[in-house]
């Protein structure tokens, strides 16, 4: 309701008076814009060409020459918390998203539960009388929250959000992704074979949101989080766009760093004397394994050339969504809606280190602690980017596309995880065209940002509930003054154990790894000190030289971290691993059911690292085909179906040729009971689950062999457990994806689970690191 009823209420309508405006929602400022935010995943600053890189971006292009493009613009080093800001205004921890949704722990800095007293930008601006969308990512649902049967208030429409259409987990597969419309699971309106990408749907389902409010209500302003998969592992490409950037890496990535620094600086986002750091800053007692890079010279020239592929992908994942954005704005345009919509372009961390030194073509190795092989990676090198592939660049194009800075995503502690490219356009709004911006602002600023430019003033109260302050400061004072003084004055970091605080140019930053260790220590970690005002690399150690200011620094930090729900500091140990890995309360049967929307992993049958049985019972006519039961993909997953009149069980270890099965005639009238039982022997030291597979058709053995079986993850993108189709990307090479069961019917599917499931913590812990 607007206002009280201030209308008149007598016994006859003829001698009463309405009020309709006491019951209407309210309407938005007269002239108030539009607001688009672009966030892209896994973006380091020197990547995309308004910043002096090689990834052509032409709507990024535009939007820069007739905007702003800021230098100096931080997130929080990993996506669900950076999300979280954008979301509310206000800190990562005092979110609850200290760390991604898969890893919470039960203290409120890493809940994974956003409080009520930090409302959402959508929440009030909904209110204000703006129409609220959300594409694309959401990595900010409680992971306890991803199943049907979970309270959906914390998905989007229950943070405000009147239309919502994207995926819910840290990535998903950009040929076949995990979709959801609403509040509910939808499948993907067509297949890679007929030009379906990712990136393309989301643009057309952005378009289709923003045309159906402003067909109803032309005056409506609407506020949109648009958030594609890109460019987050899968590097998912359309062939062409691959094409075009053969041979542009050649020279690899420590020349790479050299050429684009240089760049930068020519087109002053960084300024002149920027130093370059060294692609392996960490000291040797803190470096991660995983995260160093190998020496361009040292690498064959086989490996030279699968990483240059690699980043080709790369690149091309990104000018593709770029493109189908540019295609949003060109809507923008032609309906007359461009000039007065505040469009902000960027991206939630810096690029990722998670492909490790040597790259990957199956991310799925990785979560499930399987070694890469070169070898084998180069015989997929023609299908990098294709849904054959689930592709990764190695750590040294992490290193290049955060130059000139230390590190990359998941280091809090230094900007290469941080700092990260932001362009605004807003033509009715920002006079300045084509200019850099070098204030100093981080992700919270961009909610009190989008309120002054809109004319909302914060509401003290939302939803019956009073607020917590925004954390963050308005941006707007930068638009049309470039020598404008940084408003903001304190901003601290923390990631995974990492830290760091900037404070009126200058920042402390502390030694320590975001892995899967007992580290800790935390009182014991040496920390840095750099005058980023003079030194925006953060090249130069000055903490021998200015002890007190670093002294100072360090005890800000801990003054931050107390009022922001920072404790107790997590850095991955493995009594973290037991509180972070969330499951669904266990038992000894499940049971399920046709017709069942899919069952996500969290929530599903624990089937890996264990023994168990899995039997259904299936009605057969003599002609029945298709899927029984599957969970998974081609990079990992197992199913049962029929298909030629034989009875198939297919166990796809981490899409390892050739596909383990079982086979045998498949009943051919009436009920019968078919399925399989697993009995573990043992884990080996590549962590493969071995022991005997063994096929029933009632209570009749008819095949056996020895299998190896995962004991991480089946999938990395939300391909859970189906019951009579087999969703997203086919497990098995026998069918196409779905392949819905026919000619007969599944009536149920029961799981019976030993009690002797397998728990690598620390591999686990690092598994579901690298999914936000």
């Amino acid at each position: 309701m607007a206002r009280q009823f201030q209308g008149k209420v007598e016994l006859d309508i003829r001698d009463s008076q309405a009020d309709w405006d006491a019951f209407l929602d309210n309407r938005a400022p007269k002239g108030a814009p539009n607001v688009l935010v672009i966030l892209f995943d896994d973006i380091g600053q020197a990547a995309w060409s308004p910043y002096g890189g090689r990834i052509d971006m032409p709507t990024l292009d535009r939007l820069a020459q007739n905007g702003l493009t800021y230098s100096q613009w931080h997130t929080t080093a990993v996506c669900s918390p950076t999300r979280s800001c954008f979301l509310t205004g206000r800190n990562h921890h005092a979110n609850g998203f200290g760390s991604i949704a898969e890893c919470a722990t039960g203290f409120p800095g890493y809940s994974g539960h956003i409080p009520l007293e930090n409302g959402t930008m959508a929440s009030i601006l909904r209110d204000a009388g703006w129409s609220t969308f959300w594409i694309g990512k959401n990595h900010n649902v409680p992971v306890d929250a991803f199943g049907m049967s979970a309270s959906k208030k914390k998905w989007p429409l229950g943070l405000g959000y009147d239309r919502f259409y994207g995926f819910i987990g840290g990535e998903t597969n950009q040929w076949y992704p995990e979709l959801i419309e609403d509040n509910h699971y939808v499948d993907q309106p067509a297949q890679p074979e007929d030009g379906y990408h990712l990136s393309k749907d989301l643009a057309d389902k952005a378009i289709q949101f923003i045309r159906d409010s402003k067909q109803v209500d032309a005056e409506k302003p609407w506020y949109m989080w648009f958030c594609p998969g890109a460019n987050h592992a899968p590097h998912h490409a359309p062939q062409d766009y691959i094409d075009k950037y053969k041979g542009r890496f050649d020279d690899g990535y420590e020349a790479y760093r050299g050429w684009v620094l240089a760049r930068m600086i020519e087109r002053g986002i960084l300024p002149e004397g920027t130093e370059l750091t060294p692609i392996n800053p960490m000291p040797a007692d803190v470096a991660a394994e995983s995260d160093m890079v190998r020496p361009w010279a040292t690498l064959s020239d086989d490996e030279k050339r699968l990483f240059s592929r690699m980043a080709e992908v790369y690149a091309a994942l990104s000018e593709y969504t770029d493109a189908q954005i540019g295609r949003v704005i060109e809507y923008l345009e032609d309906s007359g809606q461009l000039d007065n919509t505040l469009i902000f372009y960027c991206a939630d961390n810096g690029a990722s280190g998670e492909g490790s030194p040597s790259g990957s073509v199956n991310e799925n190795l990785f979560f499930n602690g399987f070694p890469d092989d070169v070898a084998r990676n180069l015989e997929m090198i023609d299908k990098l980017g294709s849904p054959a592939t689930y592709n990764h660049y190695p750590t040294g194009w992490a290193v290049a596309f955060s130059t000139p800075y230390k590190m990359f995503k998941r280091y809090a502690s230094f900007a290469g995880g941080t700092c990260d490219p932001l362009v605004i356009h807003w033509p009715k709004g920002i006079r300045a065209k084509g200019e850099v911006r070098h204030q100093y602002h981080h992700c919270t600023d961009i909610v009190p940002t989008i309120l002054e430019a809109c004319g909302v003033p914060m509401p003290d109260v939302i939803d019956g509930v009073t607020q917590a302050p925004l954390a963050g400061v308005s941006m707007v004072y930068s638009f049309d003054d470039a020598g404008a003084p940084t408003t903001k004055e304190t901003q601290y970091f923390e990631m995974l154990g990492t830290r760091g605080i900037w404070s009126k140019g200058w920042k402390a930053s502390a030694l320590h790894a975001p892995v899967p260790s007992d580290q800790g220590h935390f009182d014991k970690d040496r920390w840095q000190l750099f005058h980023t005002d003079e030194d925006r690399a953060e090249a130069r150690d000055l903490a021998a030289e200015h002890p007190d200011k670093l002294k100072d620094l360090v005890d800000l930090w801990m003054v931050e971290a107390k009022k922001n729900n920072v404790l107790p500091l997590v850095d991955l140990g493995v009594a973290a691993m037991h509180a972070a890995e969330y499951h669904a309360p266990m038992r000894d049967r499940y049971v399920y059911y046709p017709g069942t929307t899919e069952v996500p992993e969290a929530s599903s049958a624990p089937t890996l690292g264990t023994s168990f049985k899995m039997l259904a019972e299936v009605e057969f006519t003599g002609d029945s085909q298709g899927v029984i039961v599957a969970q998974g993909s081609r990079f990992g997953g197992y199913s049962l179906f029929v298909k030629g009149g034989k009875l198939f069980y297919v166990y796809n270890f981490l899409g390892l040729p050739p596909e383990q099965r079982l086979i045998c005639d498949a009943p051919k009238l009436g009920r019968h009971v078919v399925g399989v039982e697993f009995v573990k022997e043992r884990i080996s030291e590549q962590l493969e689950t071995l022991g005997q597979m063994t096929l029933y058709v009632d209570e009749e053995v008819v095949a056996q062999a020895p299998f190896r079986t995962m004991t991480g993850r089946y999938a990395l993108c939300g391909e859970g457990l189906c019951i009579g189709y087999d969703g997203g990307d086919a497990v098995s090479g026998e069918y196409k994806p779905q392949f819905p069961f026919s000619g007969g019917r599944v009536i149920r599917v029961v799981y019976d689970i030993a009690d002797d499931i397998y728990i690598d913590v620390e591999r686990k812990l690092a598994a579901a690191m690298a999914r936000d």
